[in-house]
């Protein structure tokens, strides 16, 4: 008669699966559910009930033993659970206890023993495969450990995070705008979003002027960051067209800094986009900006 797993493991291991399904589980807030609370209640309750019974069919079957075997079964069950599992991975079986192992062939005087793969080694195989067979199911039809899933929502908390800044943060206008390497990838999408359609892809002009060569129709301040941020605030006095971004609420001071870091990047620090490039002719006198 084998001795059984003690009632505190089982509790464990089966409390810690539990843990497992609901972290699994699109509830992330299992934690404070009354569900989830009884659910550990009942589970607890089942296993003292099962041990109850299993008591009381161990007693019935010591019952049943020869003196030998209650004295066998005793001295078993003294031996602590933990000292059975290290035992049954690590101990070395006996020369008495090979020679019951030994199998009835060899070759060259080589033989072979019979013995039972380790535990340890059992346990960590059907681990390994319950454990791929949960992510598995998790990957394909639940949105946990999905990278794809993980990237939207850091993105979503990251622009929730910068809506929030930008509610309590100074606003920007012209004379606290500066230019900055940092925001002319910003730039670049709102300029897309904003200003393409008349200043085409990567400014090289269209209905609008060419934003990336020397010559600018509308000079307002002395440096080029800033005479964009005049523009987009302002609006153009020569075109319609060319709308106060700012003042009719389509953009932010912010978003403009960002915008004006894009177009000083395209035209200070790029090469411009020439007529025989696809760029638009040139409009408006040669500009000499301040740095």
């Amino acid at each position: 008669m084998k001795t059984r797993t003690p009632l505190s493991i089982g509790i464990a291991a089966t409390l810690g699966v539990t843990f497992i399904i609901f972290e699994l589980s699109d509830n992330s807030n299992y934690l404070s559910s009354p569900f989830f609370w009884g659910l550990l209640v009942v589970i607890i309750f089942l296993f003292l009930i099962m041990n109850s019974i299993g008591d009381l069919v161990e007693d019935a079957r010591f019952k049943n033993l020869s003196n030998e075997e209650k004295e066998k079964y005793l001295k078993e069950k003294a031996i602590p659970y933990f000292q059975k599992l290290w035992n049954s991975a690590f101990k070395k079986q006996s020369a008495s206890e090979e020679k019951t192992l030994l199998i009835d062939h060899g070759f060259d005087g080589i033989t072979e023993l019979d013995n039972a793969l380790p535990k340890w080694w059992i346990g960590l195989f059907y681990g390994t495969i319950i454990y791929c067979m949960v992510y598995l199911f998790a990957f394909t039809f639940t949105d946990y450990a999905h990278p794809d899933v993980e990237y939207e929502v850091e993105a979503k908390t990251q622009l929730a995070s910068i809506k929030e800044y930008e509610k309590t943060a100074p606003a920007i206008d012209i004379e606290t705008a500066v230019y900055s390497a940092d925001n002319i990838a910003e730039g670049e999408q709102i300029f897309k979003t904003n200003c393409i359609s008349c200043h085409s892809d990567s400014g090289k002009g269209g209905i609008g002027p060419n934003l990336t060569d020397k010559n600018w129709i509308n000079i307002k301040q002395k440096s080029l960051f800033k005479n964009v941020f005049w523009m987009l605030e302002n609006g153009s006095p020569n075109n319609p067209t060319m709308r106060p971004f700012i003042k009719d609420g389509i953009i932010t001071g912010r978003d403009a800094e960002k915008v004006a870091a894009y177009i000083y990047h395209i035209n200070r620090e790029k090469a411009p986009i020439t007529e025989a490039q696809g760029g638009a002719a040139p409009q408006g006198e040669e500009a000499h900006w301040e740095e």
